[in-house]
């Protein structure tokens, strides 16, 4: 059956010279790939403008449920970004943030919360002018709410983070997979800001490389397979003091 849907583009793949395989999370069906002919023609009928990470986009396709890679027939944009193609930091933050959706958002059962959350984030970021260099950090631990591991906050203030099992401790716990009192702090600061606050967050350099490599750790912990994000260190090289 021919659909029309909103998608978030979460990857690209090159299959031939003329054709790749792009992984879309749409709002109808979640987790989808389809696969793009005629990628190189002057005339697309998707452009690579069009397939970059996070790019928020509207999908005709030929959907047949079961089926792996499905057929698309038209794309186009849904929110031209005026910010995130043209801001090397932004678009550094979206690339990072696509591979870790592509490889967190592994099922295709459709989550329309999820999808609201994603799109008003992705908007958030192309839009925002001031405490970019937090906003993965927010959207990250915002993300756990809908994967089904959302830190625990029920002993707050408490001067360890269990990673393992996603609660702060007064006492250290038994096993070597928790953050010590400063990144902890971070963490519950983290967890209580958002988007509008994100600017209030001072982080020195090292600070926020360690919460950033303790919430990577809690992600690895909680999701199989999770390692090996190859746009980690450009992220970490990105923001100074």
């Amino acid at each position: 059956m021919q659909v029309k849907t909103s998608g978030v583009v979460l990857h690209a793949l090159k299959y031939t010279d003329s054709s790749s395989i792009i992984t879309v999370y749409t709002r109808q069906f979640g987790r989808i790939s389809y696969m793009v002919h005629g990628m190189n023609k002057k005339k697309s009928l998707c452009p690579a403008a069009f397939i970059q990470p996070l790019s928020l986009v509207e999908i005709d396709v030929y959907h047949t449920p079961g089926k792996n890679i499905q057929r698309l027939k038209e794309i186009r944009m849904e929110h031209p970004f005026t910010g995130i193609p043209y801001d090397p930091i932004k678009n550094s933050l979206a690339l990072f943030l696509s591979e870790v959706l592509f490889r967190t958002l592994r099922q295709s059962e459709p989550d329309e919360s999820l999808y609201l959350f994603l799109e008003n984030s992705i908007l958030q970021l192309d839009c925002s002018e001031t405490g970019i260099a937090n906003f993965h950090l927010i959207f990250l631990l915002r993300l756990t709410r809908y994967l089904g591991f959302e830190p625990n906050q029920d002993e707050v203030p408490s001067n360890y983070f269990d990673l393992m099992n996603g609660v702060f401790l007064k006492e250290k716990p038994v096993h070597a997979h928790f953050t010590l009192p400063d990144v902890s702090v971070d963490f519950i600061r983290v967890l209580n800001a958002d988007y509008s606050t994100m600017h209030n967050l001072a982080f020195t350099r090292a600070r926020r490389a360690n919460l950033l490599q303790s919430i990577v750790t809690y992600y690895q912990l909680h999701i199989p397979d999770f390692h090996g994000l190859h746009s980690l260190e450009v992220l970490h090289s990105l923001f100074d003091d």
